[in-house]
């Protein structure tokens, strides 16, 4: 492994620190502007943290990171924001998930990575506000490496304003890299983020991209910074459009309904999930996404 690259790694792994940071202080002010409603009585919300560690099975340092999560604000009813910086081997499963979707030279004889990132699940207390996903995150074997990431927004109504509003915010960020980013990356999102034994979207969509290298890493690194950016472009003004919106027992009831399917979808389809218990990261850490209370019918 190069010098060159142990930098690049280093730099991806602060980057996205500092990304978790700006959020965190973002939803933070939010909680304080919640100053009407049914929570506005409770105290603003804020993040508790939490190191974690990656189990390697062996004992040997497998690395970590730290989860944010903030329960029961006046906005936020769970909000979670975690990063992490793991390496290792990988093991049988969890190279047959990363086999299956690219071809990745070496990787039987030399099982080595490296993987740092940040993940990012918003449920809201009001029905009216969305919830929201995003992540983004860089990979490094030695025989390939590469970024992925993008956010979804997931109202329990389709506001359409909202959802063009949000679409927009990530055309702007895929535009300033590559035209062809935005529609691709948008489709990519559409068949991904669909609850299939449903047939049904998770969600209103936004952008998804996996297995991204343009054998450019600053560039490519520069796109997955400026799709971290835009996340606080495309959320915070929705949010703050409809957090003071009234809202009732029947808009609940439906909330607690998207959530169940919301659950469904990160539990059995999800990859992230999927690779993070497959490489022994902490169980708490990977559940983060799932809501405090949901429903099925």
């Amino acid at each position: 492994m190069s010098a060159e690259m142990d930098t690049q790694k280093q730099r991806a792994s602060d980057w996205f620190r500092q990304l978790r940071d700006d959020i965190c202080a973002a939803f933070e002010k939010l909680e304080d502007e919640q100053t009407s409603g049914p929570f506005a009585d409770l105290a603003p919300g804020r993040f508790e943290r939490k190191n974690t560690h990656r189990d390697s099975g062996d004992g040997s340092d497998a690395g970590g990171g730290e989860m944010s999560v903030m329960r029961g604000g006046r906005c936020f009813e769970k909000v979670g924001v975690n990063i992490s910086t793991v390496y290792g081997a990988l093991g049988d499963r969890a190279q047959k998930s990363l086999t299956a979707r690219r071809e990745i030279p070496g990787l039987d004889a030399d099982p080595r990575f490296w993987a740092a990132g940040i993940s990012l699940v918003a449920h809201m207390r009001s029905p009216k506000v969305p919830a929201v996903h995003m992540n983004t995150r860089m990979f490094w074997t030695p025989g390939a490496w590469w970024f992925g990431g993008g956010s979804d927004l997931n109202p329990m109504r389709e506001v359409a304003e909202d959802t063009a509003f949000f679409h927009e915010q990530l055309k702007l960020a895929c535009d300033k890299h590559n035209p062809d980013y935005y529609p691709r990356y948008k489709e990519w999102a559409d068949e991904y983020f669909m609850i299939k034994h449903w047939k049904e979207a998770r969600g209103v969509g936004g952008i998804f991209y996996d297995d991204h290298c343009t054998d450019d890493w600053e560039a490519d690194f520069a796109f997955t910074q400026d799709v971290g950016r835009s996340f606080l472009d495309a959320y915070i003004p929705i949010v703050e459009k409809r957090m003071f919106e009234d809202w009732t027992d029947a808009d609940r009831d439906n909330q607690l309904f998207r959530r169940g399917r919301y659950a469904e979808f990160n539990l059995v389809y999800d990859r992230g999930t999927m690779f993070g218990l497959h490489t022994g990261h902490n169980p708490e850490a990977v559940l983060m996404s799932l809501p405090p209370l949901a429903a099925w019918p």
